[in-house]
């Protein structure tokens, strides 16, 4: 399956079931190396398995594993997209928190500039304080999304894998909140090696057959 048709099974509400077993297929190939796939280490923690990537649009497997190292941001897990996100939990817990933000002294603004795998920060001129609420909670089978635009953190505790559909917001810009006194920087994501990529996958797959 494609983002299209992805994304039309988790709208519906009754796909569910279709999309876990399309992944867990997905990390099936992974595990056995027929189909490459190149681990992208997040700095909020989590590895990026990319499996589509096309006019805007792009679908990716999310691994949290206590074999990954801790989180490596610079500034804080305070984030929004560039793009409207809609995930499924395949396995594990996740919460999000939301953040309204009121221009205060707390936390400056950033813009991240992403290229390859080098992240760009450049600090803007607003400093923000963050009021900050419920995003829910989610267990196995739960649909979530996420606008563009939206500041929120993400908790997992142990092991969780979801799918990701991103697509494009025209005019959006991926931002981060960082310590006020914080200059512009850039960060370089790292790479998942070959080995520890198929050894997750195929813990992921797993993961997702245990039920």
């Amino acid at each position: 399956m494609r983002y299209g048709e992805l994304h039309r099974r988790l709208r519906e509400g009754s796909g569910a079931e279709e999309v876990a077993g399309w992944a867990g297929r997905t990390l099936g190939l992974i595990a056995s190396g027929s189909l490459p796939a190149e681990g992208v280490l997040h700095p909020l923690g989590f590895l990026c398995l990319p499996i589509e990537r096309s006019r805007g649009t792009g679908v990716c497997l999310h691994l949290w594993s206590p074999e990954l190292p801790p989180p490596a941001s610079t500034t804080s897990s305070w984030h929004c997209h560039s793009w409207d996100l809609l995930s499924l939990l395949l396995h594990g817990r996740l919460s999000n928190m939301l953040g309204d933000l009121d221009d205060g002294p707390d936390l400056r603004v950033f813009e991240v500039l992403s290229r390859d795998d080098v992240d760009e920060l450049r600090p803007t001129d607003r400093t923000v304080r963050v009021s900050p609420s419920d995003g829910g909670a989610y267990t196995r089978g739960d649909v979530y999304a996420l606008s563009a635009g939206i500041f929120h953190r993400t908790a997992v505790a142990g092991e969780a894998v979801t799918v990701a559909l991103g697509a494009e917001r025209p005019g959006g810009h991926d931002l981060s909140l960082g310590p006020p006194g914080l200059g512009g920087h850039r960060t370089r994501r790292r790479r998942s090696g070959a080995a520890q990529t198929v050894r997750l996958a195929r813990r992921a797959a797993e993961l997702l057959q245990e039920g």
